[in-house]
């Protein structure tokens, strides 16, 4: 079989570059739908950009890489294709943009663009192998249980990083790069909650508190949530991708300033009531008594000089914790690392040193944070490589 273009994976990826990519094109996917990373995202809602989408919302080695994509293919592009399918969507926090109704909208918009731009679809497809003679590619492909050859010029590696594997998600893009001998940053699970070994806070599970959460050299201000095994939620997630195995993270539990004027005019006003009663104006009630001890939260707030009540907020400021580790690709949103963008074209997603080798989306290292950035990405990057190929 001889086509013009071979794309691996069925995701936001793949689907948005065969849209873009001229005629020719076979999509293959192992899975039995398309887009299902899609389908799950968002609450079933799918997030699929943001407003705010810029490159500093993006992780990688080389953080300039990201902004030729990007810059040409923006998130105002793609709400426009969202019109164009009449699909209504809403914003959340922080720029977040939602489908009204359902994830399967943008699958389905992806699939008719596909369909308009001539793109095949094989589902259930495995590649069992991979070859390059100079001019083109050769994929053995085995799909209801006989074997293809197809031989392509150019091949599109869109399938993705290793994050929820009960969805089929593997390390197979890394493989193709190695293979052609493209260095792989290695991957790491990221957007990813946070473990502790002792259980320590298995009494707070359940509990969720804004916070200001610091990793590495970066800083977010969200909700986190207390679970039976560690820390969850926006603040945690995000901080997750800056922080490295053995490091700390700071928690700031009072985000806001004020906390130290509000108990020094409690002191005042309402002397005889106890500490812990007055903080848990400010802090969920649950996790007051959590710190009680470890602050030593004791006596009514009248007896708490300025130098005390100084220490306390400092306290609650600087939560210095040490994970254990995260909870892993299981429940990863997205990897960490992956092909190296030294040996791709920025402009076109293209390997410097093999013609027709594409990779996109998140094979590639570059990886953005919580909030519709990744879906970006994959729709810029897509897009990129799409338009490289179409033009050849």
């Amino acid at each position: 079989m001889q086509i013009e273009t071979l794309i691996i994976g069925a995701g936001a990826a793949g689907m948005m570059c065969a849209a873009h990519a001229g005629p020719g094109v076979l999509v293959v996917d192992h899975a039995k739908a398309a887009g299902e990373k899609i389908r799950i995202s968002g609450g079933g809602r799918c997030n699929f950009t943001n407003l705010h989408s810029s490159p500093q919302n993006f992780i990688s080695r080389n953080p300039h890489f990201c902004k030729s994509a990007l810059k040409r293919y923006t998130q105002w592009d793609f709400i426009d294709l969202v019109g164009q399918y009449g699909i209504a969507w809403h914003e959340k926090t922080l720029g977040q943009l939602f489908c009204d109704s359902t994830a399967k909208d943008i699958i389905a918009t992806l699939y008719a663009e596909m369909e308009k731009a001539g793109a095949q679809l094989w589902l259930q497809t495995s590649v069992a192998a991979i070859s390059h003679d100079g001019a083109e590619f050769t994929a053995t492909l085995t799909r209801d249980g006989r074997e293809t050859h197809v031989k392509a010029k150019n091949l599109v590696v869109a399938c993705g990083g290793k994050s929820i594997p009960k969805m089929g998600a593997t390390g197979f893009g890394y493989q193709i790069a190695q293979q052609f001998g493209l260095p792989v940053i290695t991957p790491r699970p990221g957007l990813v909650p946070l473990t502790f070994s002792d259980d320590r806070f298995k009494p707070l599970a359940g509990v969720a508190a804004p916070a200001r959460v610091s990793a590495g050299d970066a800083q977010f201000d969200e909700a986190i949530l207390f679970t039976h095994r560690g820390l969850s939620g926006p603040a945690i997630l995000q901080a997750s991708s800056y922080w490295q195995e053995g490091e700390s993270i700071d928690v700031n539990l009072i985000p806001q300033a004020g906390l130290l004027a509000a108990l020094q005019s409690a002191r005042q006003s309402d002397g005889k009531k106890a500490l812990t009663t007055v903080l848990g104006h400010a802090l969920p009630a649950r996790l007051v008594d959590y710190l009680q001890d470890e602050l030593g939260l004791t006596g009514n707030i009248a007896d708490q000089s300025d130098a005390r009540l100084t220490t306390l907020c400092d306290a609650l400021a600087h939560w210095q914790l040490t994970p254990a580790g995260s909870e892993g690709y299981r429940t990863a949103e997205v990897t960490l690392g992956g092909v190296d963008t030294d040996a791709l074209s920025s402009k076109t997603m293209q390997s410097k040193d093999v013609p027709g080798l594409y990779f996109i989306g998140e094979c590639v290292d570059v990886t953005g944070w919580l909030g519709g950035y990744n879906f970006q990405w994959a729709w810029s990057s897509g897009w990129a490589a799409g338009q490289a190929i179409r033009g050849t």
